[in-house]
């Protein structure tokens, strides 16, 4: 059986200035797919990220997502879920508010779909403090909560393990593997090569393009 595509990176290319960042980056990613991107800082794993997420639009080369051409046919993919760097949340407000005035930008999740995605990270739904006051692994898991809970077909999950401990790292790379078992396209950077080893499909490796 043919298997579905999620994410197409075809040829790109991206340059800042002088310094090209992006070279000829082709990957592929289909339905059930985890799929690692590994490099050193600096060596375009996020740019590539951004690209994919319309953030950035690449210099040459297309990135088809669900079966659309960003900055074509869309200019942020549907049907995607993404942590990308630090998660921004209003700090005044528990994670619960914050995920419910997210969902409420597309109106497509109530109440029982932000609590489910909470649960499943390992936040407690009901608790009432402020964002401000999480530690770095609740504020991660939090993100994760965020990036799942509309249910996306595609994940693109940029060092999604950040200030995790070991209990917290082990809880989410089940979560990964569940919800690569659900069909989801995953798009994984991780600096720990365990994680990597452990979760993904496939590798790209990100070269430091312009050194």
């Amino acid at each position: 059986m043919e298997k579905t595509m999620g994410i197409m990176v075809e040829h790109v290319s991206k340059a800042f200035g002088k310094e090209r960042i992006l070279k000829d980056v082709n990957l592929t990613i289909c339905a059930g797919e985890i799929y690692g991107v590994v490099g050193n800082n600096g060596s375009g794993k996020t740019v590539l990220m951004k690209c994919i997420c319309g953030f950035l639009r690449p210099d040459s080369g297309r990135i088809i997502v669900n079966g659309k051409q960003v900055g074509k046919e869309c200019d942020f993919p549907d049907g995607l879920g993404v942590i990308i760097e630090t998660p921004g949340f209003i700090p005044n407000l528990s994670g619960y508010k914050n995920l419910k005035i997210l969902a409420s930008l597309k109106a497509r999740i109530g109440k029982k779909e932000i609590v489910e995605s909470l649960r499943r990270v390992g936040l407690d739904p009901g608790m009432k403090k402020p964002v401000a006051k999480y530690s770095l692994g609740m504020r991660q898991r939090l993100g994760i909560a965020q990036a799942i809970m509309e249910d996306p077909d595609v994940l693109i999950l940029d060092e999604p393990f950040n200030g995790l401990d070991k209990a917290g790292v082990t809880q989410m790379r089940a979560l990964l593997k569940e919800l690569k078992e659900q069909g989801k396209s995953i798009l994984l950077a991780s600096h720990n090569a365990q994680d990597i080893e452990v979760l993904c499909d496939a590798v790209h490796e990100m070269e430091d393009q312009w050194k």
